[in-house]
């Protein structure tokens, strides 16, 4: 059926014609995109109209007219419909009979609808003083009905707009400032709002707008194909979900991709998110032009500079060779060659981030058409001007988006394509993973007064998940990519081997440090022997913090950088040959001593609550304490059962564990017994925290078999069954034989939940194996734990019998 036979189809037939037709149109598969949208606003046109010329016989001076999205034609498949009644004020209550004739019918359809009835003058008024009636009307497109009447109110509106622009403008920016701050950036959000989140269609509408007034344009280039990008999948979203909703929920995004024809939800996301950066560059040039030109015209510039009030607007300062700044932007020389000049992008980006000031639109775009590739190794000013990019801070990230919107970055990195945009669906991640690239130098670059080779850590941060692009352990192939990179821009051997080895190891510390028994000499020499030299550990702690930092704020705390602060210490001790050959256990603080004393001479568990916001020991503190959250420390004479007790206990009055440890204490000479430490971090998951003495007499009763704590959580658990969400991937439980000689250390990889140390702790103690320590880690919604075990008698577990063991806890985390 041709798109007139379904028009046709709508005016014989009525409103049940209409709703027959726009069914067939939203579910044949011959159009979609574009077309589909502007049929489907076409026919809801030739419908609108049928009703309108039924109802408004003998009336004049009226006419019915699409504004928003309905006016541009561009009508998805549960888009409200924007309408406007628009009358010269004569016949009210004939034009009230017609609005009704109008409007109930679209209700009773089911469709959502957006309506009003005004004169000329009404709808002026209304849109003086309402910033978003007034951008609706900008889109007005008339149906039916008095064209004169609806051609004049357009020409007015467009008179208004513009006679008004100095004003409404900067109130249209701080709109678009506001939904950012409420809605987050869509290039980046793992949800996405198409609609509302910056770089959506809002801000594409609002470009609209801007050009509309005649004050500034918006670039043009890919613009529209951004936007006609974000509609089919916004399409797609509704007909999937059926529902008029601008929201790509992680459940839905498989769908949406196949209803596409894309190969995964990775590459939908990807062109939503290539779609959100095209329109926020563009919003961040148009209003960065909107400003310039307010201000020009906000005084009388030769007098003011006559008065001293600052430099006439046009003139140009120099920053380098072939770049000055103009107007509060970054340009070409006059005398400047791309074309002769390689080295100019990176030079006028450099100058550009050390001034904090943006890299104009022209500039970007003349050096993308004409500028000469970099040879191959790159000179050294090339890459000088590579790193001082890097290492500039905050304003490198303006200047890097600029450079990449007009495909400079990928020409000078070819493999950054494969990372450009690419989706991390990992809630601890804020970024896409260029982005986070850039974060870490820009976080790596306040760690530069650290190192001895501020350019090899500026790099490896630039570098270091640029594996990810690639099948496999994403650290491997970027190993290999960042020695081809580091070569290329023209580093020599040793240096390109420095960089690939911080590649290689970027999770090496913190992995260990929160996974492993720092006391064991095992630990802390294989961690040298990955590393080598003392120059590679000081550019790895360095980058280790700098990754944490720039991927989000559950990636880092005082805790973490203590222990990678103890880790490296370590290590460097071992590099310099100073380590000792057996285990030395730390001594233990004097509430520790205190405590392990009390439980070995009452033969009970003791324990105490507190606040912990000072850095721990060998930290050095930086600014404002960082709260930590709530130690608990607890004394208990070693026995069987006492890591699922404590877990249970906690879990049983809803105290999270962010972090535990586990580890036998030796008591001063003449004390008899043997006591366990715990040292753990938690918080209420809510409310406040119960009293020390309250828990301890649970513990107590866990302890000697009087409290059910395995009943009681299943009690709460089925009395409380916790909400759907996303599937989790199942539990992984590992064994590292190498990692430890004096016993087996078991990893486990799961979704943190309330009673998941618990489950883990009796699971152990039921295979018959002894905790010997344990370090426990929470990471976001993730759970990485480490437990050195040994069997009775104290040895580590044979190949067989501890591989038996992590089966059996897999099955049990996985039941």
């Amino acid at each position: 059926m041709t798109g007139t036979d379904v028009q046709k189809e709508a005016e014989d037939s009525g409103p049940s014609g209409y709703a027959a037709a726009r069914l067939r149109l939203l579910t044949e598969g011959t159009r979609s995109g574009p077309p589909r949208r502007a049929a489907l606003a076409d026919l809801t046109d030739e419908w609108l109209t049928g009703l309108f010329t039924a109802g408004a016989e003998g009336l004049r001076g009226a006419s019915l007219v699409a504004v928003g999205g309905y006016g541009r034609g561009e009508l998805s498949p549960r888009s409200d419909l924007d309408l406007l009644l628009l009358h010269d004020g004569g016949d009210t209550k004939a034009v009230a009979a017609l609005a009704d004739r109008l409007w109930y019918p679209v209700w009773d359809l089911g469709l959502d609808l957006d309506h009003s009835v005004r004169t000329p003058a009404e709808a002026r008024k209304t849109a003086a003083e309402d910033l978003k009636a007034q951008l609706g009307l900008l889109d007005a497109r008339h149906i039916a009905g008095d064209l004169g009447l609806t051609a004049s109110l357009r020409t007015a509106v467009l008179a208004d707009w513009r006679n008004q622009a100095p004003k409404r403008l900067p109130e249209l920016q701080e709109l678009c400032a506001e939904r950012a701050e409420r809605q987050g950036e869509l290039q980046y959000l793992l949800e996405p709002d198409l609609k509302e989140a910056r770089g959506g269609l809002r801000d594409a509408t609002a470009l609209r707008a801007v050009a509309a007034s005649w004050l500034a344009d918006a670039p043009r280039e890919g613009l529209a194909d951004a936007r006609r990008r974000l509609l089919d999948v916004r399409d797609a979203l509704h007909l999937t979900t059926g529902r008029a909703t601008d929201r790509l929920a992680l459940q839905e995004q498989d769908q949406v991709a196949a209803e596409l024809g894309l190969l995964d939800a990775d590459t939908l996301l990807r062109q939503v998110y290539e779609a959100a950066r095209l329109v926020s560059y563009a919003s961040d040039v148009t209003w960065r032009e909107v400003g310039r030109v307010l201000r020009s015209r906000a005084g009388r510039p030769r007098l003011r500079a006559m008065l001293g009030g600052g430099k006439p607007p046009g003139e140009r300062s120099p920053l380098a060779e072939g770049v000055v700044e103009q107007d509060g932007e970054v340009v070409l020389a006059r005398a400047a060659r791309p074309e002769r000049d390689p080295v100019l992008p990176l030079r006028a980006a450099a100058a550009a981030a050390q001034a904090g000031l943006p890299l104009s639109l022209h500039a970007v775009r003349r050096l993308a058409a004409t500028v000469r590739p970099v040879p191959t190794p790159w000179p050294a000013e090339a890459r000088e001007q590579l790193v001082t990019l890097l290492g500039s801070g905050r304003p490198t990230i303006e200047v890097w988006e600029a450079l990449e919107a007009e495909g400079l970055i990928t020409r000078l990195l070819p493999d950054w394509e494969r990372v450009r945009c690419r989706p991390q669906r990992n809630a601890v991640h804020l970024w896409t993973v260029d982005r986070h690239l850039i974060e870490t130098a820009v976080r790596a670059s306040e760690f530069t007064r650290r190192v001895s080779r501020p350019d090899l850590l500026l790099v490896a941060a630039l570098l270091h998940d640029i594996g990810k692009g690639w099948p496999g352990d994403h650290s491997v192939a970027g190993e290999i990519i960042a020695k081809d990179v580091a070569a290329r821009i023209g580093f020599d051997h040793h240096d390109v081997a420095v960089v690939a080895t911080l590649v290689r190891h970027h999770l090496l510390l913190v992995d260990t440090a929160t996974r492993r028994d720092l006391e064991d000499p095992a630990t802390v020499r294989s961690v040298a022997e990955a590393v080598g030299s003392q120059g590679t550990l000081e550019l790895l702690h360095a980058l280790t913090e700098a990754d944490a930092l720039a991927t989000g704020p559950a990636a880092w705390s005082s805790w973490r950088g203590s222990l990678v602060a103890d880790l490296v210490k370590r290590v460097s001790a071992v590099l310099a040959g100073d380590a000792p050959d057996e285990p030395e256990e730390a001594a233990p603080t004097a509430e520790q001593e205190r405590l392990a004393l009390e439980a070995a001479a009452t033969g009970s568990p003791v324990l105490s609550l507190r606040a912990q916001t000072e850095p721990s020991a060998g930290q050095e503190p930086s600014g404002e304490p960082e709260p930590l959250g709530v130690e608990l420390l607890i004394a208990v004479p070693d026995q069987p059962g006492v890591l699922p007790a404590v877990a249970g206990v906690l879990a049983m009055h809803r105290l999270t564990v962010r972090t535990a440890e586990l580890r036998s204490l030796n008591l001063p000479d003449g004390v008899d017994g043997s006591v366990l430490l715990l040292d753990w971090r938690v918080a209420a998951e809510y409310g406040s925290l119960p009293q020390a003495a309250r828990l301890r007499s649970d513990l107590v009763r866990a302890l000697d078999g009087s409290l059910d704590v395995a009943g009681r959580l299943a009690e709460r658990d089925a009395a409380y069954p916790r909400r759907r969400g996303v599937v989790a991937p199942p539990a992984r439980v590992s064994v590292h034989p190498a990692a430890s000689r004096l016993a087996t250390v078991i990893e486990v990889r799961s979704q943190d939940a309330p009673g998941l140390l618990f489950r883990i702790g009796r699971a152990l103690e039921d295979a018959g194996v002894r905790v010997r320590s344990a370090h426990v880690s929470t990471l976001g919604a993730n759970a990485v734990d480490a437990f050195y075990v040994t069997g009775p008698e104290g040895a580590p577990l044979p190949g067989d019998e501890a591989a038996s063991v992590a089966r059996k806890l897999e099955e049990t985390l996985r039941g």
